[in-house]
This record gives C-alpha cells, structure tokens and sequence, in this order.
C-alpha cells in the first residue's frame, strides 16, 4: 500500500499575502481558493511538477504563523531556481554545498522556511 504525501498546512497571518507570495514570487501554481464558510478559506497551491500541495488559509491549522520550519522541495539546478526567487524579489541565501547535496533556503513573510536542495550526482 502506498502512503503519499498530498497536503502539508502553512500558517500564515495573511492569506491574501501569502498566497501573492507563493504564487507571484516563488512560482507555485494555485490549484483551490474557495471560502468555505464564515472563518474557513481553503488556499491549495502546488510547486511546479511536485505531487504534494500546500494549504493556507482561515480555520485550516492551529499551529502559529511562521512555525513551519524546513520543509524541503528537490529541484534540478538549485543556482537557476535561486536566481528565479531572487528575480522574483524573494531573499534567498547563497548555495550551500553538503556531501548530500547543494541547497538554498527562503522564508515566507511570516518566517515559514524552506529548503531547496539539489541532490548529489548519482555515484
């Protein structure tokens, strides 16, 4: 049996802005935005060819804005995707080169952080 991923929350202060954010800056596609009910908004976006989405809105998580720390999104050419944030106007840190592979971190306007990686060459 198969357990797949499909949906991890964001908490953010302003869905508006975040979802601007995601979309406008980083590149995410909007998949859902619909109000459900009086203090429930569902905001589904999805990173490009990724099968799991992300969800911020009103009434989606409890956790606090900005707590989301880390998550990790595998990309072909970490340095090209770095420069597309950057040209985005998103602040993004220099490459930083492990034995496990080559990585840059953003963070959203509430300080949820992210980790874009570039996996080694396979051996």
């Amino acid at each position: 049996m198969d357990w797949k991923i499909e949906l991890v929350p964001i908490p953010v202060t302003d869905v508006d802005r975040a979802k601007a954010f995601y979309v406008d800056q980083v590149g995410f596609v909007e998949d859902h935005d619909h109000h459900v009910a009086d203090g429930l908004r569902f905001v589904q976006l999805t990173p490009p060819g990724s099968a799991c989405s992300v969800v911020l809105g009103e009434g989606i998580t409890e956790m606090a804005p900005g707590s989301q720390l880390l998550l990790q999104v595998v990309v072909e050419d970490v340095a090209a995707a770095r420069e597309q944030l950057i040209a985005r106007g998103v602040e993004a840190s220099d490459v930083d080169e492990q034995p496990w592979g080559l990585f840059v971190t953003f963070a959203d306007p509430d300080g949820n952080t992210w980790a874009l990686q570039q996996p080694p060459p396979p051996r």
